[in-house]
């Protein structure tokens, strides 16, 4: 919940100041600042931890660190160890900021293309949009550089250890949103049966066919589905996927363990949603820039049909590690 509330604390403060004028700077450079700190600006050498929303004159966000509830890390380069640097350029925008500062800068586009050399991208017209929120700024002083990225890996420790902590606050936060009573596995996973279906359990070795949608318990967001109206409608549609059931073998497709213990409490014609801790999930690493260290996740499923598997095969689950392949195929 922490992040979700720090991102709606930015787009509100965004929203007040919306009124303001931008200030001129170099290179068409134009910004304000939402929030000034009270420490003193970052200068070369220095690192920022910062959160971040990219965005363009289009209205499409390129970029959010809040979705992934944590801090980017950045160190101030030389301008002259940067081909095409300029003033005005991201590099010289970080010089602009302390600690504790929030801050709106447009790039303006046409001078970065003749600046740099390089052509002007074509998701955007005029300019790109960054909201900074500065956490943390380490000086670099006279630090050697090891003990300064000892401080910032310190750092980046803890707040790993705060989504760790939060994880359980998010699980119970969205069951009670969400008004579920869902049973609990002895591994951690939660389920509610919605529709029980017919016939047997799906068994290691079966083949599961199944529609699902894969969202993050602690803000909704949706990350993966096969559904194409709902992958389009959430901006995740791929288009050269084949938007259709999937097929899972249970206990040899190398899916996540939630799903593997998960899809043997399902029936054909099952629907269910899956509440599934990180540790049966994606755990510490996260995955596909979508889904967040620590993050428990949510999945809707429906099952289709489910295929028996060959007889002579035994019926034991190969050991498979928390971090598995992405559902999607």
């Amino acid at each position: 919940m922490k992040k979700s509330i720090l991102f709606l604390t930015a787009v509100a403060a965004l929203a007040m100041t919306s009124c303001q004028s931008f200030k001129k700077g170099d290179g068409g450079l134009e910004y304000k600042f939402i929030k000034e700190g009270s420490g003193e600006k970052a200068t070369t050498g220095d690192v920022l931890a910062f959160n971040l929303i990219v965005e363009t004159d289009r209205d499409s966000v390129l970029a959010n660190t809040y979705d992934m509830g944590l801090p980017q890390a950045q160190p101030i380069m030389p301008d002259s160890t940067l081909q095409g640097s300029y003033p005005g350029d991201p590099n010289s925008i970080l010089r602009m900021l302390g600690e504790g500062d929030s801050a709106v800068f447009r790039i303006n586009l046409d001078t970065m293309a003749a600046r740099t050399g390089q052509p002007k991208p074509e998701f955007a017209d005029k300019y790109l949009q960054f909201t900074f929120k500065v956490e943390k700024v380490f000086k670099k002083g006279d630090l050697a550089d090891s003990v300064l990225f000892e401080q910032v890996n310190k750092y980046f420790e803890g707040e790993i250890e705060k989504i760790k902590n939060a994880e359980e606050g998010k699980i119970n936060s969205y069951i009670q949103k969400n008004k579920l009573e869902p049973k609990k596995t002895a591994s951690g996973l939660q389920y509610v049966l919605k529709e029980e279906g017919a016939g047997k359990l799906a068994a290691i070795g079966d083949t599961v066919v199944l529609n699902y949608t894969g969202s993050l318990a602690a803000n909704n967001k949706i990350f993966d589905t096969n559904d194409a109206d709902l992958a389009k409608k959430n901006k995740i549609h791929q288009p050269m996927r084949t938007y259709e059931p999937i097929r899972i073998r249970v206990g040899k497709d190398p899916v996540i363990q939630g799903w593997t213990e998960g899809l043997q409490l399902l029936k054909k014609g099952s629907k269910a949603t899956f509440i599934i801790p990180s540790n049966l999930g994606y755990g510490q690493q996260g995955s596909m820039g979508a889904i967040p260290q620590y993050a428990p996740l949510v999945f809707e499923v429906e099952v289709l049909d489910i295929i028996a598997g060959p007889k002579e095969e035994e019926a034991v689950a190969p050991e498979m590690p928390a971090m598995q392949a992405p559902i999607t195929r």
